[in-house]
């Protein structure tokens, strides 16, 4: 791409006031540069302390610069970094001075497509930098490191070899049909392609955990209005981030917290009470409350423990599973000596706590870390998770092995079964980026990698 040739820049940093601002020059310009704003190209990888110096000689700033030289760099080419006072009006006077001297300002992605294009790295570890960053529990920090240091590369790699070993002995057969060649064993070439097919139903299995894994897990709670949902999400939150009110229905929406749970990430959603009689506005937050059930992952569903146990819309009865859901028993220090008078749902995890006191509180976060636990997946010992334009690949590839599957079964014509493989081939050939459109790279990078 022509574009490549130019010399980039761009803030690294978050833009704002700050210690510190590091600003990023990457292409074939960077020695020079380097030497015309350091006044000396500085020796690669070694940080350098000096003044910067714009184009009539005045100092702007004094930093610490650090040269990589290409290829083993970030990008590929040579870049340099430079470590400046955070203000932005130094910022953007370094980077009107780096534009002034021949400098393009790098799209957003930019620096992280060229390491794609330059081969430092392939298109699904381009992808995990971004998951990287946006990391908020330890899941999703061990899944996005793993990808980017390449375990769904090495996956894919596996499956790409067994569908070009089966497409190699198809098409052998194909190109030498007058040769000396053995009895083709179609029972052989069937085993192949369906371990290939495993192999892409386990990466398949792992969507799910991705979008968990960069969402974080949905988990509403449920309850009848006073029964203490929003002393529950102040309890878990660790701040009074919902009003709690001895008025029944203070809440007429839902209010949206995240927390982290062990080493999961929760979206806590607080949501109306339960009012069989509501009307007005408190009816349209009751609904609210049923669409967020139907898109939950988890559930705490809390009860008054010193009120018997309301029966539940048939909505949320429907939801909610012994997998999936916490029964609550609140207001556990309003309790006499015999205990609850709610009663847990038949077969339900329960627990006993006081939102208002804290009591019960670790009991409650093992539970939700266990049922956390139970939605993700792993593939063997290296956690992957796969995001949506991965899965639709993979869909691709498995739509494919399953035609040369069936083609093998019947006996059928060997080139429709080596498109068939060929067709595989292409589709897993897009997770790591066999991509030629620009247009097209531009803007996947611009979606996943801003400002890297």
């Amino acid at each position: 791409m022509a574009r490549q040739n130019d010399t980039i820049a761009a803030l690294a940093t978050p833009a704002g006031t700050a210690a510190l601002a590091i600003i990023r020059i990457s292409g074939s310009d960077t020695n020079r540069l380097a030497g015309d704003v350091l006044g000396a190209v500085p020796p690669p990888r070694v940080a350098t302390h000096g003044d910067y110096a714009d184009r009539g000689g005045a100092v702007v700033d004094d930093v610490v610069a650090t040269l990589y030289a290409g290829p083993n760099s970030y990008t590929g080419e040579d870049s340099l970094e430079i470590s400046c006072h955070g203000s932005p009006f130094i910022v953007q006077k370094i980077l009107a001075d780096l534009l002034s001297r021949g400098c393009r300002h790098a799209r957003p992605g930019e620096f992280t497509q060229r390491a794609f294009l330059n081969g430092r790295m392939d298109l699904s570890q381009a992808e995990a930098v971004m998951d990287l960053i946006n990391a908020r529990s330890e899941r999703a920090l061990a899944a996005a490191r793993q990808v980017l240091r390449g375990a769904l590369g090495r996956q894919m790699a596996e499956l790409v070899d067994g569908v070009l070993g089966a497409l190699a002995t198809v098409e052998a057969y194909i190109d030498f049909p007058d040769e000396d060649l053995p009895p083709e064993d179609r029972g052989r070439l069937g085993e192949r392609i369906a371990a290939v097919q495993r192999g892409a139903e386990r990466l398949l299995a792992t969507e799910r955990t991705g979008a968990l894994l960069r969402g974080g897990i949905a988990t509403v709670i449920l309850g009848e209005p006073n029964a203490g949902k929003s002393s529950l999400l102040n309890l878990l939150v660790g701040t009074s981030r919902a009003i709690v009110s001895p008025q029944p229905g203070t809440t007429r929406d839902f209010i949206e917290e995240r927390i982290t749970v062990g080493p999961h990430g929760l979206r806590l959603v607080d949501t109306a009470g339960l009012n069989p009689h509501a009307a007005g506005l408190e009816l349209q937050g009751i609904e609210k409350t049923l669409e967020c059930a139907e898109r939950a992952d988890l559930f705490l569903l809390v009860l008054d423990a010193t009120r018997p146990t309301p029966p539940l819309p048939e909505r949320i009865s429907m939801c909610i599973t012994v997998s999936n859901t916490i029964v609550v028993l609140n207001k556990a220090d309003l309790l006499g000596p015999g205990g609850p008078t709610a009663v847990p749902l038949p077969g339900f995890p329960a627990v006993v706590v006081s939102a208002l006191k804290g009591d019960g509180f670790e009991s409650l976060v093992s539970r939700l870390e266990g049922l956390a636990a139970g939605l993700q997946q792993t593939v063997g010992e290296e956690r992957i998770a796969i995001n949506v334009r991965h899965a639709h690949f993979l869909s691709e590839a498995r739509a494919c092995l399953a035609s040369a599957l069936e083609k093998v079964s019947s006996n059928g014509p060997s080139e429709l079964l080596a498109s068939d493989l060929r067709g595989a081939l292409a589709a897993f050939g897009e997770i790591s980026g066999k991509v030629d459109n620009e247009r097209m790279l531009d803007q996947l990078f611009a979606s996943f990698c801003i400002g890297k």
